[in-house]
């Protein structure tokens, strides 16, 4: 699939820029390194149980000893927030929101089911909307040699790695079933009522794990797909898809475990995602880069979130910036 996505990024940058591309008009901007980043959500930083760089964002529990062994190495167990990936969440297929908001259209004739946002139709269908995505490779302290010699931070440069357009299982809920056939478990009124204490967790501090198929007050993290039966509006309904399409990529053994006393001598598999290992910080239309809900876990509410993060029209495409929980056994 990475092989795939690449070729297809390939083309779709060498193909012109097509206004009539897809419904709608693609907005966004470049994300500045500099100006665009929330800095302080790279804290806690930890040193074993206690944080040598406190913060005012919770943090999940470190491994209690300061010290570790990964074979023969010892080393200092450290943990730390690290921005790893980029991501656009637009109701506009091939709309590259990060990239300046650029529509790029490859000449395949795929990925157009999502046509229609949470107000373009009346009646029942209002609240459904349908999204993709485009998961980047964002490295952004290695790459900008913040930090040198850092054996703990993902190596690589900026790259596209995913194109939900590509991806057949995306906007069909039914194929979703090959990777998410536990789904019907959760689909019933007490399963759903449970996500309101999961809403309560992530907001006041670190989302419950337990409740795995809840993503808090968005909703539920199934189906593993763009589709949202119940939206209320752009960002509730980006922050949902984008929970969605982290926990799939968990599951089709695309993304691994970083964070607690299993990822200290590297990653690891995690098939059911932990949500307390990332955070969702807004880039597009406007980068959220100061307070307390800066960069909020999976399933926080956006009551207390920056305003501005849907502009009407010219800002209706969203970007985010993907923080990911990290304990390592640095030398």
């Amino acid at each position: 699939m990475h092989i795939l996505c690449c070729i297809a990024a390939m083309l779709a940058f060498a193909a012109p820029a097509r206004a009539d591309a897809g419904p709608g008009v693609c907005t966004g901007k470049f994300v500045n390194p500099i100006s665009d980043i929330c800095w302080s959500c790279l804290f806690p930083i930890s040193v074993g149980g206690l944080d040598i760089w406190p913060s005012n964002r919770p943090d999940p529990d470190n491994p209690d000893s300061p010290l570790c062994l990964c074979g023969l190495r010892p080393g200092i167990a450290m943990g730390f927030w690290e921005p790893v990936r980029l991501a656009d969440v637009s109701l506009k297929p091939w709309c590259f929101v990060n990239l300046g908001g650029t529509k790029l259209d490859p000449g395949l004739d795929i990925g157009f089911r999502s046509i229609s946002g949470p107000s373009a139709v009346g009646g029942a269908s209002q609240y459904y909307s349908s999204w993709h995505v485009h998961w980047y490779a964002y490295p952004l302290i290695y790459w900008m040699e913040i930090v040198a010699d850092f054996l703990c931070l993902e190596p690589g440069s900026v790259d596209i790695l995913y194109l939900s357009e590509l991806d057949p299982l995306w906007q069909d809920s039914e194929l979703t079933a090959l990777i998410n056939p536990e789904a019907v478990l959760f689909a019933n009124p007490l399963a759903l009522a449970a996500c309101a204490a999961d809403c309560v967790a992530a907001t006041t501090k670190l989302p419950s794990d337990e409740l795995f198929w809840c993503a808090g007050c968005q909703g539920s993290m199934y189906p593993m797909n763009g589709n949202v039966s119940a939206s209320i509006g752009h960002v509730q309904a980006s922050r949902l898809v984008l929970s969605r399409f982290a926990y799939k990529l968990h599951r089709e053994v695309v993304a691994w475990g970083t964070m607690g006393s299993k990822g200290l001598c590297g990653k690891y598999l995690m098939p059911v995602m932990r949500k307390q290992q990332y955070r969702f910080q807004a880039t597009n239309p406007n980068p959220a880069t100061k307070g307390r809900y800066a960069c909020p876990p999976i399933g926080a509410s956006t009551t207390f979130q920056p305003r501005g993060q849907v502009v009407p029209a010219i800002g209706e495409d969203m970007g985010y910036l993907v923080w990911r929980k990290r304990n390592c056994c640095a030398l």
